[in-house]
């Protein structure tokens, strides 16, 4: 699931007459930078969530095999917007993964892919320490206890991608909501976990995060 529908507005301009994720970085628009991880990590099928000029999107995205779905007339935010795209994606744990971000180094939906365990996980997120965090406005998100479960505050900041059940999503009763309603479920029966990404990654949810995307990709392989 890829999540393409916001509005972006803290992109200012830049969003003005296009989607988010059609903004360009080192060449390459931003969907396109989380297509590439997606295909690579041979996920199928993928559906993208499209709500802010989707015809752009839904023209660029085409012949790509990508799946894309309209919220109308309202944006569900990410759990609604998950749970609306699962008729796509089945009942299987769903890989989900922000088209506003960059990654360098290796790819995180193979790293969530090797690293779960649905015996004892409902969630898998990949958290990046905030020493290769790259273009982040805000403090982090989550502290991974040494037996990988995730808690509120630390010194990590959720990279955008993980892997998921999806049962918990049809118990909210909200027509549009975050999936941190989910998440607040799973850490309170243990099942939120966390995996540290070990190279590094760029928020580029504000017009300075672009430049500062380009030149970690300059520095650090790919």
């Amino acid at each position: 699931m890829l999540f393409a529908a916001g509005f972006g507005t803290r992109m200012k301009h830049l969003t003005a007459h296009q989607p988010k994720p059609m903004i360009p970085v080192a060449g390459r628009a931003l969907i396109d930078h989380a297509l590439a991880l997606a295909h690579d990590a041979q996920a199928d099928p993928i559906v993208a969530n499209l709500h802010y000029l989707p015809d752009m999107l839904e023209r660029h995205l085409a012949g790509t095999g990508v799946r894309t779905i309209r919220e109308e007339p309202e944006i569900l935010e990410t759990g609604g917007g998950l749970r609306n795209a699962l008729p796509h994606l089945g009942s299987n744990p769903v890989l989900t993964l922000n088209s506003d971000a960059v990654w360098s180094g290796s790819n995180p939906l193979k790293l969530l892919v090797e690293a779960w365990n649905p015996s004892i996980m409902d969630a898998l997120l990949i958290c990046v320490p905030l020493q290769r965090v790259h273009g982040r406005e805000g403090k982090a998100d989550f502290d991974i206890d040494p037996a990988g479960r995730l808690h509120r505050g630390g010194d990590t900041v959720y990279g955008g991608a993980q892997i998921l059940k999806t049962d918990l999503l049809k118990t909210v009763s909200d027509q549009a909501f975050s999936l941190n309603v989910v998440w607040n479920m799973m850490a309170d029966e243990q099942r939120l976990f966390g995996l540290e990404y070990p190279g590094h990654w760029c928020d580029v949810g504000h017009p300075g995060g672009i430049a500062e995307a380009e030149a970690m990709l300059d520095r650090h392989d790919v």
